[in-house]
């Protein structure tokens, strides 16, 4: 048969509806591309160092001459011409401070003249205090501060106790054997209970209460995972916490544990609880009890398992039961049959918790069944539990601790200063010295500052004076903490005083002062700043340092790049403040090295006013270093083993460590020397 002759292909329906797809889509591609691309390109450049200082004036701050802080002879300037015209203002200030001669126990001396702001007619807008002002105010308040402590330390004036004792005074308050309290008189007096002198082995904590009825709560991560597409689950969870003194005022307290059972609202959609600690707001890692026994072979708490098991909804009637019940039945044996427990909290019905603390970790045990067992973390003791937090759904009926120490802890942040020539500082070599240290700390960090002392200060490079490391500290608005402060730079030498009241937005300034420490007081090759809740592993730093064979342009840390300024939070930073989109490339302020020759860089942009500053100090350093970039090369060296967030295997140095973490640190660097970290 003949095919008749083909007809010209116009297309068919489905094919005409593919092209406008796709031509459809092609204009969505070219629309993105014309708004997007160009934003993107423009965010990822590399910044102009100075562009953003030209609209910066009401923030930037030149901080003038410093020469004469704690200078030595073998390491003096030789402009003549500068150190004349600062002496009299360093000159002025001892006689109007002090009324003496004596400079041996005086501050770290820079006035506040010599922080001369370059303000431009423009005023900032809204409630913002600029830098220069927020400057102004802690000199002004640390000026008399430090008035003060020369008047308490002046003969008559508290001088019949014997400085040469370092350690506090113990604390007066009482150590009740056992404390109670109602819901009622919790909740007006705040709801962390307090517990004056710790916990100790065998001290109770008893909570009879009531879980709320469920409420409807916006969850849409834990919607998802469980059926249906409503992101509204019902919740019903509270927690239980024993926390610790605030490192800082505007962190939360370390949590030595953190007890969450949470009845409805997990992610799993089952009844829960779950353990954790905290600090510096780093959580742990979560250990969850779900309705399942612990295996044999983890290990126990005392002796008894880590979670014991519950009937769970998926299946009342476990497979193992099910299995003995048929051998029984095949051979003739009839067993006891055992108890299968329900989730031991349910909504509206009380209950009566306890916490106990035993040798190995704390036991909770519900209406008198043992349920879960905690180890004890490194880095958390019972002996630092200053309150109990009972909040979430849950009404509080009352509160029972007994069992309690009669005496206050050894491990108590006002004693825990301890004498002895081991913890004093190595005196500053007059030959030139590898690296130098300056360690960041707040007047009242005693306890964070003895931690570093006992452990990676105790290392040889520091002890045979190869490395130099001391404390940058700034006053405290309370003068007992001054003196013991005080007291305490006397005693180690190793903390350098600077005279102004600490403010975080103005801890630029001790980066200042430790840049000037490392040229004008030691003759370092490297300069390194960390923070005192800092553990550092300083042979391997040398060895890190040694292995980039980079003498001059050195910038070494974790770095950032395209960073930009978060605009809302608690670390928020206006467009007044920085109106740049992203930062200049810098390193985490944990832990960073500069070499000399960058160091040198930033003490005479100092020394001659030029020097910008930001409220970041780890920002403020990488804006330095990009500016001395323009004239000679940097090299910049990046390695995630300077932790920002806690520890990480084979670490330089791990952040946020507290003094009990910095211990087990240090014991496991003495044991196997290759960066193990604590809970982990």
């Amino acid at each position: 048969m003949r095919r008749g002759s083909r007809l010209p292909d116009m297309g068919s329906p489905g094919r005409q509806r593919s092209k406008k797809t796709v031509l459809l889509v092609a204009a969505v591609c070219m629309v993105f591309m014309m708004i997007f691309i160009p934003q993107y390109l423009q965010m990822n450049e590399l910044p102009d160092i100075d562009s953003p200082m030209d609209r910066l004036e009401n923030n930037v701050v030149e901080i003038g001459d410093m020469d004469k802080i704690l200078h030595t002879p073998h390491r003096r300037r030789t402009e003549e011409e500068s150190l004349a015209s600062s002496d009299l203002n360093h000159r002025q200030l001892e006689q109007q401070a002090s009324g003496g001669e004596d400079v041996k126990n005086t501050p770290f001396k820079f006035t506040q003249d010599q922080v001369r702001s370059k303000v431009s007619s423009e005023e900032t807008t809204g409630d913002i205090v600029p830098l220069p002002d927020v400057i102004g105010r802690a000199w002004s308040a640390g000026a008399k501060a430090w008035e003060e402590l020369e008047i308490a330390l002046s003969p008559g004036e508290g001088s019949s106790k014997n400085e040469s004792n370092v350690t506090a005074d113990v604390p007066t308050e009482s150590c009740p054997a056992s404390l109670s309290t109602t819901g009622k008189e919790l909740e007006k007096s705040g709801k962390v209970f307090p517990i004056p002198c710790g916990l100790m082995f065998g001290s109770a904590i008893t909570i009879i209460g009531k879980p709320k009825e469920a409420h409807i709560e916006y969850k849409p991560p834990i919607a998802r995972v469980g059926e249906g597409v409503s992101p509204y689950v019902m919740v019903s969870q509270f927690i239980v916490e024993l926390q610790g003194l605030k490192v800082l005022k505007d962190e939360d307290p370390p949590r030595i544990l953190h007890l969450n059972p949470r009845l409805r609202g997990d992610w799993s959609w089952k009844p829960v609880i779950e353990h954790n600690t905290c600090y510096r707001n780093q959580w742990g890692a979560a250990h969850r009890c779900e309705g399942w026994l612990s295996p044999e072979y983890d290990e126990t708490v005392d002796g008894l398992p880590k979670c014991e098991k519950w009937l769970r909804e998926d299946d009342k009637k476990p497979a193992s039961a099910k299995k003995s019940w048929w051998l029984g039945r095949l051979v003739g044996r009839s067993d006891k049959e055992t108890l299968e427990w329900e989730y031991p909290l349910a909504e509206g019905r009380e209950f009566v918790l306890t916490i106990r603390a035993g040798v190995e970790g704390f036991h909770v045990t519900i209406d008198g069944r043992h349920i879960t067992s905690f180890p004890y973390r490194a880095g958390y003791v019972m002996e630092e539990a200053t309150g109990i937090l009972v909040s979430g759904d849950v009404d509080l009926i009352s509160l029972t601790v007994t069992s309690l120490p009669l005496t206050h802890p050894s491990y108590y942040p006002e004693l825990v200063l301890e004498e002895g020539d081991i913890w004093k500082a190595p005196p500053v070599p007059t030959g030139e010295i590898e690296l130098f240290v300056g360690i960041m700390s707040s007047s009242n960090h005693f306890a964070e500052r003895m931690a570093v002392r006992k452990t990676w200060l105790q290392s040889k490079s520091i002890q045979s004076s190869e490395v130099v490391a001391r404390f940058f500290v700034a006053l405290h608005a309370n003068k007992d903490i001054n003196l013991q402060l005080k007291k305490e730079a006397d005693y180690y030498g190793d903390i350098i005083i600077l005279p102004f009241i600490d403010r975080y937005d103005i801890v630029v300034l001790k980066t200042v002062a430790i840049c000037k420490f490392g040229v004008q007081n030691v003759t370092a090759k490297y300069i390194m700043k960390c923070d005192d809740d800092t553990f550092v592993r300083i042979d391997s730093i040398l060895d890190e340092v040694r292995a980039t064979a980079i003498g001059q342009g050195l910038y070494m840390g974790s770095m950032n790049e395209f960073h930009r300024p978060l605009r809302t939070g608690k670390w928020a930073v206006t467009a007044e403040e920085w109106p740049e989109r992203i930062y200049p490339i810098y390193a985490n302020g944990p832990g960073y090295i500069l070499s000399e020759d960058i160091v040198h860089f930033i003490v005479e942009q100092s020394e001659n006013g030029t020097l910008r500053l930001f409220k970041m100090e780890d920002v403020s350093v990488g804006l330095w270093v990009g500016q001395y970039a323009k004239e000679k090369p940097v090299q910049y060296e990046h390695s995630i083993r300077f932790a920002q967030a806690g520890c990480v295997p084979h670490y330089l140095s791990a952040h946020y460590q507290s003094p009990r973490q910095m211990l087990c640190l240090w014991d496991k660097l003495l044991a196997t020397n290759d960066g193990k970290c604590c809970n982990m």
